[in-house]
């Protein structure tokens, strides 16, 4: 198939409220299905809520979690499927049967579970393991790849799934409106969230800043035009625990064009049509083309000890990086 039509979605979710999260999922997968899409995209720990999981201990951490296959969300998103015809992506956390715990991400349709992605690099809650492995998956003859949210400011982990084969990478975050080192960030006051009927103005101009969308602009349309593919970001709208996110769940395609973005204030979600002709087309397919692995690979298998906690989080303590 040469063209497929994808959709990403973004919503506000509910801390620790399943059965809530998955119905709004259901209607954003009604809607995508309208749309025409073969699949739908929505924001990390889109079941579960995410930021609530830093007040949690382990043991709560692991009644939240779920194994995957065999958790009831994973069959509720199969029903979702199943109903719509449409491949469902969506995050939750995940535990295993030696009781360790994942932040993870998983692809369905009708038929069951398609692929599941744990993150790279996770760092919401000291018990949460980090994944080893990079996930490469179809969809409709579509190479596919999932990467959470950190693992995307990795730019090693972004280059390997595509080489790998992933055509298109969906990139589900938390993300934005945080603290950070960069000049410009911080948080978004909720305030601003009640009262946006009355004041979008003030609003808009904190989400589009550089707290917000100018941020995601200075990274995620070089990954996609570097490695010539799709990106799918999907990120949370409104408040998720005591942080307010703005959403701007987009798809750039491999040119690094934003070709579609969810700009309401509000549940959305929208669908854009890929075309396989732009993956050879864009300038990043002739990069691919012209490296020289012969230069640099002893460079990038040099012995790295990674940091266990970036060091300026000792003092934000217990907030998302972005």
């Amino acid at each position: 198939m040469d063209n497929i039509k994808i959709a990403t979605a973004q919503f506000e979710n509910r801390s620790g409220e399943k059965n809530y999260n998955l119905e709004i999922i259901e209607s954003l997968c009604k809607i995508a299905v309208q749309q025409g899409a073969t699949a739908v995209a929505f924001h990390e720990c889109s079941i579960t809520g995410y930021s609530f999981a830093r007040h949690l201990s382990k043991e709560q951490l692991l009644d939240v979690a779920e194994y995957i296959p065999g958790g009831e969300s994973i069959f509720s998103l199969i029903k979702i499927a199943a109903k719509y015809n449409i491949v469902v992506l969506a995050g939750l956390f995940e535990k295993d049967v030696a009781g360790k715990i994942y932040k993870a991400y998983v692809a369905v349709n009708g038929d069951g579970l398609i692929a599941k992605h744990r993150k790279l690099h996770p760092f919401i809650h000291p018990d949460i393991s980090p994944g080893n492995a990079y996930t490469i998956f179809e969809i409709n003859g579509w190479k596919c790849g999932i990467l959470i949210c950190y693992d995307n400011n990795i730019i090693e982990n972004v280059r390997a799934t595509n080489l790998l084969g992933a055509d298109i990478i969906f990139m589900p975050h938390v993300t934005m409106c945080t603290p950070s080192p960069r000049p410009g960030a911080g948080f978004v006051d909720p305030a601003l969230w009640k009262n946006k009927e009355k004041d979008s103005t003030a609003l808009r101009l904190e989400f589009d800043g550089l707290k917000g969308r100018a941020w995601l602009m200075k990274w995620l349309p070089a990954r996609a035009y570097d490695n010539a593919m799709f990106a799918v970001f999907s990120n949370a709208i409104g408040m998720d625990d005591d942080q307010l996110k703005n959403g701007c769940s987009m798809i750039v395609d491999p040119f690094g064009d934003v070709i579609a973005e969810c700009r309401s204030m509000d549940n959305e979600v929208i669908t854009v049509t890929f075309e396989k002709a732009k993956l050879i087309n864009a300038g990043g397919y002739r990069y691919k083309k012209a490296r020289r692995p012969d230069l640099y690979s002893s460079i990038l298998n040099k012995p790295h000890i990674p940091e266990q906690k970036v060091a300026w989080l000792n003092s934000i303590e217990d907030q998302q990086i972005n």
